[in-house]
């Protein structure tokens, strides 16, 4: 006779606009965690602060730093899906952490607004949900292009200028999106 297998246990991961945009981490079940880097940004903000405080004090939100090796594969996926340069590194953070818990067999789900974040999280298949937007719909791949001359790049170029005109490179997703999905950079 087989033993019925245990069920995945699921955390959510906070980023910092979840807090911002209302989130109450004592409206749900189950485990919470974020990362240092939001913690910090979360004690600039007077409005969000005291919630968040009563949170970890009360052990409904944990906070836990992600190990150094995940770091490089995120950021290694980050540069592949176009996205590495717009993120902060409070965004990396989280989304290594997300990225640790996955590997250890859980499965996490990143709580954000953040289209650079939706992203990345969707190149390394980890589940998200947005407050405030709709969230992205698809898997964006970027290109780097002057407005200018209509030059491309690679979306991990290194330029902030175009080599041949001059002009402030800009980006845009490989294949049009609409515009309600995914504002243009």
């Amino acid at each position: 006779m087989t033993q019925p297998s245990s069920p995945i246990k699921k955390i959510t991961v906070l980023d910092t606009s979840a807090f911002l945009a209302g989130f109450d981490p004592f409206a749900m079940s189950g485990e919470q965690v974020t990362v240092p880097k939001v913690e910090a940004e979360i004690m600039r903000n007077s409005m969000v602060k005291l919630r968040f405080q009563t949170a970890l004090e009360s052990g409904k939100v944990q906070v836990k730093a992600p190990r150094p090796q995940y770091t490089a594969e995120t950021k290694a996926a980050a540069s592949k899906a176009g996205d590495y340069p717009k993120l902060s590194e409070t965004d990396l953070q989280l989304l290594s952490l997300a990225f640790e818990l996955k590997q250890q067999g859980l499965m996490p789900q990143i709580v954000t607004d953040d289209y650079s974040i939706q992203n990345v999280a969707k190149q390394l298949s980890i589940e998200f949900s947005a407050l405030a937007t709709f969230g992205i719909k698809r898997l964006l791949e970027w290109i780097r292009y002057c407005p200018a001359c209509h030059k491309q790049y690679p979306s991990d170029n290194k330029f902030k200028e175009c080599q041949i005109c001059g002009t402030a490179l800009k980006r845009k997703p490989k294949r049009q999106q609409a515009r309600a999905t995914v504002p243009e950079e």
